[in-house]
């Protein structure tokens, strides 16, 4: 891309807003590199299939009935998980939603956000409704993620104490996702991302009462962004600066925000080759101990009944989402509960889709594990995140050892990546999950989605009676 040379001269006087705006709206898919391409593809299987695993699950069933009463009873945009089609709108809520329910969708480290669960919904039910082409959907989830990532990394440590980022930045994602696909220019683009900023919420208390928002945040994110870019397109104006604005979303909902963040090596660094793939069925900030916890017992050849105590030590966002699960009463909670992963790490030597269950969360072993379990904040493991996620167990033995096991980079990190091959074999555990699609037609989808580039159009993944 030549817009970064230029781009350079002007950062220092233009609204850093404006510089992202104007960034994000050149993207095109030739000047995208391979490695960014391939790995689109990557993430959009991920989450195509995380939706599917949503299939059936309560507040899915909640918002598709909300979509079906509200929403238009067919349409140009396809639910994954009803094989119903409604509209861009309906649609990119309902499959935002459903993404988000069973803890497999991607993460970025650095921005503490989940882009694929906000990103694909908006661009594949935009994209729907347009028949644009693979290239075209491959470059405006490309700037999705790019804004998004940017965006949280922006706000900082402070924000995602108490703001879900996902629901926040991710309102903003979404905006940018679609505004890139309906091919907005600079100004507009601008604009959408000014009335997703207006839109943006997500609150972790829900946590605390097992409650449903957590499917509102990423569904609502991805309809709210869509919502942002149409109406951008036809002329509704946002704030300009809503990100840096005295009284904008870094104002509101930061003490620590770096407007730098925004701007920071566009077109050199891109930023959605970083996302990490998540490789256990709970919240991320499980996986580093998770991973320690299984090394250290494959490597001491240990079971659960030997382990007196286990101490994960954590950086202190693990303890601001994880710290009020103390005694998980849902399957959602329990996925949230250090203790509780910990728990099916050291019985069942994995932590998958099928070993969070309600008969799990009355087994008497795995209750008696979880009560082995603290947290304790650690200096270094801190300093390093939200850059780092690094894990680190101790853990003492009834026989009176104590041993202890660092990871410094959790499966499904970049440089600990998912190959391609895991990817499809998890994505047909997904799919399976729920009997969200059968082997055959996730045969057929991940065909289609490995030469997504060279895809016509992104319609019809699914017939409209499931077949």
């Amino acid at each position: 891309m030549d817009w970064p040379v230029g781009a350079k001269k002007q950062q220092a006087a233009v609204p850093p807003t404006q510089v992202l705006s104007e960034f994000l709206a050149a993207i095109r898919y030739e000047d995208l590199p391979q490695d960014v391409v391939a790995r689109t593809e990557e993430l959009f299987l991920d989450w195509f299939a995380s939706a599917l695993a949503g299939k059936g699950a309560r507040p899915v069933r909640v918002l598709e009935k909300f979509a079906a009463q509200m929403g238009p009873a067919s349409g140009p945009a396809e639910v994954l998980t009803s094989r119903k089609r409604t509209s861009s709108l309906f649609a990119a809520l309902v499959n935002g939603a459903a993404s988000h329910v069973v803890e497999q969708d991607d993460i970025h480290n650095g921005a503490v956000l989940h882009p694929g669960a906000v990103v694909f919904p908006a661009v594949l039910a935009a994209a729907q409704e347009t028949g644009a082409s693979g290239k075209e959907f491959i470059a405006a989830a490309v700037a999705g993620y790019e804004a998004g990532i940017r965006i949280g990394e922006f706000l900082g440590r402070s924000h995602y104490k108490v703001f879900h980022t996902t629901g926040t930045a991710g309102t903003l994602a979404a905006a940018a996702g679609a505004a890139r696909l309906l091919h907005l220019d600079a100004r507009r683009l601008q604009h959408a991302l000014g009335s997703a900023g207006t839109q943006a919420a997500g609150l972790w208390e829900f946590l605390r009462d097992a409650a449903d928002s957590k499917q509102l945040h990423t569904g609502k994110a991805a309809a709210d962004g869509l919502l942002a870019a149409y109406v951008a397109r036809d002329g509704f104006t946002g704030a300009r600066r809503i990100l840096e604005g005295e009284q904008g979303v870094a104002a509101g909902m930061s003490s620590d925000a770096e407007p730098g963040k925004l701007t920071d090596g566009l077109g050199s660094r891109w930023a959605l080759p970083e996302t990490s793939f998540k490789y256990h069925a709970s919240c991320r900030h499980t996986h580093p101990a998770a991973d320690s916890l299984l090394e250290l017992m494959r490597e001491h050849k240990l079971k659960a009944e030997d382990v007196a105590a286990v101490t994960a030590h954590v950086h202190q966002g693990a303890i601001d989402v994880l710290g009020p699960i103390t005694d998980p009463q849902t399957i959602h909670q329990s996925k949230f509960s250090m203790g509780f992963v910990l728990a099916l790490i050291g019985n069942y030597g994995r932590a998958g889709l099928a070993d969070f269950t309600d008969e799990a969360l009355r087994n008497p072993n795995l209750r008696a594990f979880q009560d082995k379990v603290k947290m304790v904040l650690d200096p270094e493991i801190d300093s390093a995140y939200p850059g780092r996620w690094m894990g680190w167990v101790t853990v003492q033995t009834y026989d009176g050892r104590q041993l202890e096991k660092h990871v410094t980079s959790p499966k499904g990190d970049p440089d600990n990546a998912l190959t391609r091959e895991e990817l499809q074999e998890k994505a047909l555990r997904l799919a399976a999950y729920a009997d969200g699609a059968t082997d055959a037609e996730m045969e057929k989808v991940i065909v289609r989605i490995w030469r997504l580039r060279d895809e016509a159009n992104v319609r019809d993944f699914f017939s409209a009676n499931g077949s």
